[in-house]
């Protein structure tokens, strides 16, 4: 039997009941999320929230429910029938991190990026009511989702007669790390308008019983907004009937409103929550506990320890740090991402060269490239997934205007969040830039000396690396200089029979692979090549290499790197065998760590080099 209650059972629960029901919840998602990792501290704050409103609104059957992010969905998978593939989270065989319709009916839509939901309700809301259908069509956005400015392009389009949508607004006063911004004064100042909210309930309840003062009473009450509460009535402007805030994590006080809530046109809840909630370490540090690794639970720190090598994201952010002491007119932006790209130490360094733009990638590029535009060297740092949604932006404003913008595109290749989260596209994305340079470093020696580069060049450069331990310094000999844009021939035997190619974080790989093969089959000598360049891709060197099978190793689908070694050899009438071990094409790749993806892919070591003996 489930031990959790479903929409129906939890009819009957009174709010005693309903308050254990979160004390347990919130239990099992700390054990789970600490022996499997995840985003914690979110979900702890969301608990009462979702609990009420699996209690007063039926995901299974008419209404819909749309996570903004889906950060926060640890507690609606466990009400919807998911507790054993929970108890797997994150892994391959289990429960997305994420919402997922393949494993619900309540999970309406993948999500993973912010801003989008409320967009998706009202479509939904608007479909609902095109099909004359009934059912509430809800969105629950974080206030970290209010500077993205798809939000505001969905309030825009909302018709004051859309009956079926709520949005409600969880506002924990953070995103990853606290929230900046216009938008969050605003919250601050529509929570000090608490005395207008208790001044407003009484003008109601005077107009109910002395009918013939209501319309000056109404009156009275918006002279009283814009008194006490002049930022706030931007929802009511909106078309949007305005409620809160009221705190989200007292159950009681959900439970009383939520019924309560208007039908006649959208509605907007803010909700107040402690993100972190019932669990102090979390509560305490939020940020850290957003996404974590496995971690003891009686002292929140992570199981496994720093072992003391750098990220590549560290790498960066450290060569970007120092060559920021050299170039006063160097300065970072980042969208809500300073920390997880490792930029606290710069921005404790430089706080005024330092610019976080909140959930706003679009914003973030083109406001990169207005400093340019006046001799500014800014330095973009974003994970590859969140690029995505500024594509435009590095075409239009960056590539078209041949600007100096570099971006350090983090989390390139799988990660493993899922397919909301992959990197696996950005080459394939990039590819047709004009003007743009894009380099993948191996090491951190090559990292700085790539980030050297890239001032060097005053166009636009994207540096790619993977989330994943950054190696001090190359395995091999001294590489070409990178003005020469060659590639680089890592090792290069006397009478090669196989080249491997390989980029960033795969070259380590490349050279493991090799000890793999030539234990199996001493007679291989193969030739390692660092690409260095997938944009110039140095198609000469490929031409020169093509007297023996091409290996490549591809972090991306294969129009990455297996695409460029392909194109260069076809153009040049090459025959060249052709062995990639690349992420496949036109597959949505799950959620899952990085070695179960890989071996159910074939893209383990020990996979490939069977592979690689089978075909040779």
């Amino acid at each position: 039997m489930p031990s959790f209650p479903n929409h129906q059972e939890l009819q009957n629960y009174s709010v005693d009941e309903l308050r254990d029901l979160c004390a347990k919840l919130r239990q099992r998602i700390l054990e789970t999320t600490a022996r499997q990792g995840g985003h914690l501290a979110s979900s702890l704050g969301a608990v009462e929230l979702t609990v009420a409103l699996h209690k007063f609104f039926d995901f299974a059957g008419n209404d819909r429910l749309f996570l903004d992010v889906g950060h926060q969905s640890y507690a609606h998978k466990l009400l919807t029938g998911r507790e054993e593939s929970f108890e797997k989270l994150r892994s391959i065989d289990g429960c997305s991190g994420f919402t997922r319709p393949e494993e619900s009916h309540c999970d309406v839509v993948y999500a993973g990026h912010a801003g989008v939901a409320v967009s998706q309700a009202l479509g939904a809301a608007e479909a609902k009511a095109l099909k004359n259908e009934s059912g509430r069509s809800i969105a629950v956005i974080g206030d970290g989702s209010l500077g993205c400015g798809i939000i505001w392009e969905a309030l825009n389009n909302t018709p004051s007669s859309c009956k079926q949508l709520l949005i409600i607004l969880n506002d924990n006063q953070m995103s990853i790390s606290p929230n900046i911004g216009a938008f969050r004064k605003c919250l601050n100042r529509i929570l000090s308008g608490r005395f207008y909210n208790r001044v407003r309930r009484a003008i109601r309840s005077r107009g109910e019983h002395f009918a013939g003062f209501k319309r000056l009473l109404r009156r009275a009450e918006h002279a009283l907004k814009g008194l006490f509460m002049s930022d706030g009535v931007l929802f009511q402007e909106l078309g949007l009937r305005y409620f809160g805030p009221i705190d989200g994590n007292d159950i009681n006080e959900l439970c009383r409103i939520l019924p309560k809530l208007p039908s006649d046109r959208p509605v907007l809840l803010h909700l107040l929550t402690v993100k972190g909630k019932g669990y102090p370490p979390a509560e305490t540090k939020p940020d850290d506990f957003h996404g974590i690794a496995p971690f003891d639970i009686a002292t929140g720190e992570p199981l496994k320890k720093n072992t003391g090598c750098r990220s590549f994201s560290d790498s960066f952010a450290q060569a970007v740090t120092s060559l920021a002491e050299e170039h006063p007119e160097l300065a970072v932006i980042s969208p809500a991402m300073l920390q997880g790209t490792g930029f606290k130490e710069f921005m404790d360094k430089y706080p005024e060269r330092c610019f976080d733009t909140g959930i706003a990638e679009s914003h973030s590029i083109a406001f990169a490239s207005g400093l340019a535009s006046q001799g500014l060297r800014p330095v973009v740092a974003i994970y590859s997934t969140f690029l995505q949604r500024a594509l435009d932006n590095v075409f239009h404003d960056v590539c078209l205007n041949n600007l100096p913008v570099i971006i350090g595109i983090d989390r390139a290749g799988a990660v493993p969040d899922g397919p909301t989260h992959h990197g696996l596209y950005s080459f394939s994305f990039l590819r047709q830039m004009p003007n743009l340079t894009i380099l993948t470093p191996s090491c951190c020696s090559e990292m700085r000396s790539m980030l050297q580069y890239a001032w060097s060049l005053a166009s636009p450069v994207a540096i790619c690396y993977p989330r994943a331990t950054c190696p001090s310094e190359s395995v091999a000999s001294t590489p070409p200089t990178l003005e020469s844009r060659k590639a680089w021939i890592m090792q290069d035997p006397p009478n090669p029979n196989l080249t491997i190619w390989a980029s960033g974080g795969e070259v380590t790989r490349a050279f493991e692979l090799v000890k793999l093969l030539q234990e199996a089959k001493p007679s291989i000598q193969p030739r390692i090549v660092n690409s260095r360049f997938l944009l110039p891709f140095d198609d000469a060197t490929a031409v020169a290499l093509a007297d023996t099978p091409q290996v490549i190793l591809d972090d991306y689908s294969s129009d990455g790197l297996t695409h460029s070694v392909r194109n260069a050899l076809s153009t040049a009438g090459k025959q060249a065998e052709i062995i990639s071990f690349a992420w496949p094409d036109n597959v949505i790749v799950p959620h899952g760590s990085l070695c179960e993806l890989r071996n159910a892919y074939g893209l383990t070591l020990p996979q490939i080099a069977q592979a690689i003996l089978a075909k040779l």
